[in-house]
């Protein structure tokens, strides 16, 4: 089993991590290769099916070029700071720069107990690791920055989640595993030499323009500021909720990282929750900007010691952050009804949608796909249930639509027809636990892989849960 590693994280000190081999399991069983991904990383996707690449994927054999390790960071959990968190159930294996000349991490996803478990039993149970396989794949699919899904394991062996499950292990690949909370593990040791060596390293790994700044530092955090605030504007123009959005799962490299209690709206509202430990909704659909600014402000203040302009450099920083996420959420809405081209008056004929969306409990993606339908025909049928008040709203639109050029077009290329609707992601999982049924799983994986072709097959993926089917809480799996 060949995987091309180039390691270099495990040339910072050891106190940025812990060195560990994966715990093997009893008997793993192969789930799936994404061996569009492997063939992406210069990984033969049959090597990685044969038994030696599946005892590679459970974590039963390290491959030569491995340096596996348990990550180190701290984190703000819903607001309170645990200064000590860590890879508690993942092992990066390694590095591999892909045919595209980027270089990812290869990490193993419920490979067992580290240093930082805090008493937990480091697997990973079969739902969730499904979970994070669909929601991945199809934001990948969708264009938004995440990290993807390599391959899936089940392990032969049960975990306790307060019932017994089938255990896997994800194979997860990103741009990196820095998090905020990477910074902040640092930051809450007083060790600034050991924060600026991670700022330099993470300049030199995604934002090798910043080392050539005058203040490379400041650089890095209005790249970082930029990349969230273009990161969130994704979610929210899909109807995406992460869930548990804390410093640990905010990625340095502007990727969406960690896909516990995640969901996708469907009715619309701004105060949509899905994530069963979200008490307060401090993660609600329409808090995310908000939390994300929340997350780059903690990060700035680990900077600090760094920025030659010191807070007030800090605060410039946070201060872009508003109208880096206004011009790309906006702009963004604006796609989504078809106009490309900027005029006065259109952020009101969007903010007006929305609000018709939210007096109707409209389906968020289900509602935009049919506008692209009511684009290229005025005859179609009203996408809400008050059709007067879209009639009255869609004079305006027709009249707005005469200045572009293929609306339709535009439409069709923004807003989805496939999301992975949470009553969806749920049946195949309860196929896969309950009956080891992958049908269901894989068939919902294809449709994802393409969500903006319209393919009457698979209507049924398209259609918002019906009352019995509705999915109101999702679980974070650990």
């Amino acid at each position: 089993m060949h995987i091309p590693f180039e390691n270099s994280y495990a040339r910072l000190p050891d106190r940025f991590y812990a060195r560990l081999d994966p715990e093997p399991v009893a008997a793993p069983k192969l789930i799936r290769v994404n061996d569009a991904l492997a063939r992406d990383l210069g990984i033969d996707p049959d090597a990685l099916a044969s038994p030696d690449g599946v005892a590679v994927l459970a974590g039963n054999c390290v491959p030569s070029g491995a340096e596996p390790m348990a990550l180190a960071y701290a984190g703000h959990q819903f607001g309170h700071f645990v200064p000590q968190l860590g890879d508690g159930r993942a092992n990066l294996l390694g590095e591999v720069v892909g045919r595209d000349g980027i270089r990812r991490d290869i990490q193993l996803k419920g490979s067992g107990p580290t240093p930082f478990s805090r008493r937990g039993d480091g697997r990973a149970a079969l739902g969730p690791v499904l979970r994070e396989y669909l929601v991945s794949e199809a934001m990948a699919a969708l264009g938004i920055p995440t990290t993807r899904a390599l391959a899936a394991v089940s392990t032969g062996e049960s975990v306790w989640r307060e019932t017994m499950q089938p255990g896997a292990v994800l194979t997860r690949v990103a741009a990196s595993h820095i998090r905020v909370g990477t910074f902040q593990y640092l930051a809450a040791r007083g060790d600034e030499a050991g924060l600026r060596l991670l700022a330099e390293y993470a300049i030199a790994r995604h934002y090798p323009d910043a080392a050539s700044a005058a203040d490379p530092f400041r650089a890095f955090l209005d790249g970082v500021v930029g990349r969230q605030a273009d990161l969130v504007a994704r979610w929210l123009l899909v109807g995406f909720i992460h869930g548990v959005m804390n410093t640990d799962n905010c990625a340095i490299s502007g990727e969406t990282i960690d896909y516990g209690p995640c969901a996708f709206m469907e009715a619309y509202h701004p105060g949509t929750v899905f994530s069963s430990i979200d008490h307060h909704g401090r993660y609600a659909y329409g808090n995310q900007p908000r939390i994300v600014l929340w997350n780059l402000t903690r990060l700035a203040e680990c900077l600090i010691p760094l920025l030659a302009g010191g807070e007030e450099s800090a605060k410039e920083a946070l201060t872009a952050f508003a109208s880096r996420f206004e011009a790309s959420y906006l702009g963004g809405l604006r796609r989504k009804i078809g106009l490309l081209t900027e005029q006065p008056g259109d952020d009101d004929l969007t903010g007006d949608w929305l609000k018709l969306m939210a007096a109707d409990g409209a389906d968020f993606t289900l509602t935009f796909r049919r506008l692209c339908a009511a684009a290229e025909d005025a005859a179609v049928e009203a996408p809400f249930k008050d059709a007067a008040a879209y009639d009255a709203w869609a004079v305006r639109w027709r009249a707005r639509l005469a200045a572009e050029v293929a609306p339709a077009a535009t439409m069709r290329a923004t807003n989805p027809a496939f999301i992975p609707r949470n009553h969806l992601v749920e049946a195949a999982i309860a196929a896969a636990v309950e009956r080891a049924d992958y049908a269901p799983f894989e068939e919902l994986l294809r449709v994802l892989s393409r969500p903006y072709d319209d393919d009457p097959t698979f209507e049924r993926y398209t259609l918002p849960a019906r009352e019995e089917e509705r999915v109101l809480q999702t679980f974070c799996g650990t």
